[in-house]
């Protein structure tokens, strides 16, 4: 199925890190505690690892400072993962937010897929406003399984009782695309804000005056 052929989408669904809030760790922690010591740090602890268990359910505080036990020579740098969680998720990408409050403008719905922790989820919330305005959220630690999972993908489609072909989803991962488009949904991989903005010009949900 080409683009043009494709249905207009009933829901538009937005990944969270890197497509709504910058996720770049490694250079947070380069301004926080240098290149050098991060460098170090990154290679002697797996902490996107870490994350993942976080991710899919784990306790926020006690995964982190579970680990950071682990690794008494990094304790306090790992401990950081929780406690300057807002120093590292961030800052807002500000095109992407006005995309998403476009499309509500008009009355589409839009729904957040992420792999994100129950508790860092909930710090991220109340640093950014704009993630209580989806119509649904999706967010991986309150549902047990993270993205690429087809399960994640089913548990999406059987509670929006949407379509697979009418959701358009945007994702920084290609795997995570790739793993919803083998699913029938309408997908694009983001690369930032202004291609995600043209893909929704092109999909006929806004004009390029209200993606701009």
């Amino acid at each position: 199925m080409n683009r043009q052929s494709l249905p207009r989408p009933e829901a538009v669904i937005f990944d969270i890190g890197n497509v709504l809030i910058e996720w770049q760790p490694e250079a947070r922690y380069d301004a926080i505690i240098g290149p050098e010591r991060r460098a170090a740090m990154f290679a002697t602890v797996d902490l996107h690892g870490m994350n993942e268990q976080i991710d899919r359910g784990g306790s926020f505080r006690d995964v982190v400072y579970d680990t950071a036990d682990c690794y008494p020579e990094f304790r306090a740098e790992i401990r950081m993962w929780h406690d300057r969680w807002s120093e590292l998720a961030r800052p807002a990408i500000d095109h992407s937010v006005r995309l998403l409050r476009g499309l509500r403008a008009k009355g589409i719905a839009v729904f957040a897929l992420s792999n994100f922790g129950v508790g860092s989820f909930a710090t991220s919330e109340r640093d950014f406003g704009f993630l209580s305005e989806f119509d649904r959220r999706y967010i991986s630690g309150h549902m047990g399984v993270t993205k690429p999972d087809a399960r994640i993908y089913e548990m999406v489609e059987a509670d929006s009782e949407i379509a697979p072909e009418r959701l358009l989803f945007a994702d920084d991962r290609a795997e995570n695309i790739a793993a919803a488009a083998a699913r029938g949904w309408q997908v694009h991989l983001f690369e930032g804000p202004e291609g995600w903005a043209e893909r929704l010009v092109a999909a006929g949900l806004l004009t390029r005056g209200e993606a701009a």
